[in-house]
């Protein structure tokens, strides 16, 4: 068996055992105008990538997601709310009186800030008024409380004396209209037992209404 058929660049014996079969692929490779690595490396399969390599990935975000760090730049961004502002976010939703305003205005007060100027320029404007507070007050409660309890409320709002006069006597002329129709709701019929007649006297009680009209109530008495 000569050399020239176990070499490249001798000629070659076709019987010659040591025949290399894939020689001639690259050869076909050579006359296509391709490398042999190039022919070796599309017919391969896919080898796994180098560990050490960086791998790149796309985080997915749903539709009108914020980017992260978007929400804090833009609370960051957004100006402090003045006093005022907060003043008239309160009053928009109900009425208050000064001294309730006063209170929920008291904890967001700054150094730079004057709680009686603001309070001053939103009565000044009409945003701010006990009058209306006392009847909004009285409009909401008229219907289940009696006058005590109704006045009571007035004064832990601080409003004025005058106001609270002028409520004093607006309820006095319906609460006996007002008791009956609690009464009525809630018992319907006269007590027939000195216990029954206890609970509805302390039920009434509770809600504020005098004992001149309980007793009224409880002995029959309509409005007329």
């Amino acid at each position: 068996m000569s050399d020239a058929g176990r070499h490249s660049d001798g000629p070659r014996d076709e019987n010659d055992d040591s025949f290399d079969p894939f020689e001639s692929f690259d050869a076909h490779d050579r006359a296509a105008g391709r490398s042999p690595q190039r022919a070796q490396s599309e017919s391969s399969p896919p080898t796994a990538s180098d560990p050490s390599e960086t791998t790149y990935t796309r985080s997915r975000r749903t539709p009108g997601e914020a980017k992260p760090g978007q929400d804090e730049a833009k609370k960051s961004q957004r100006p402090a709310r003045s006093l005022k502002g907060r003043a008239l976010g309160y009053l928009s939703r109900r009425e208050y009186s000064r001294a309730e305003l006063a209170r929920k205005l008291k904890p967001f007060v700054e150094e730079t800030d004057s709680l009686d100027t603001v309070l001053d320029a939103l009565e000044a404007e009409n945003w701010l008024s006990d009058s209306r507070f006392a009847e909004s007050l009285i409009h909401r409660r008229s219907s289940r409380l009696g006058t005590s309890r109704i006045l009571g409320e007035l004064k832990q709002h601080a409003v004025d004396q005058t106001l609270v006069e002028e409520a004093s006597a607006q309820l006095r002329e319906t609460e006996l209209a007002r008791a009956q129709a609690v009464w009525r709701k809630k018992f319907g019929q006269l007590p027939e037992t000195p216990a029954e007649r206890a609970k509805q006297t302390r039920f009434l009680a509770s809600r504020g209404f005098s004992g001149a009209t309980i007793g009224k109530i409880l002995k029959g008495i309509d409005e007329e």
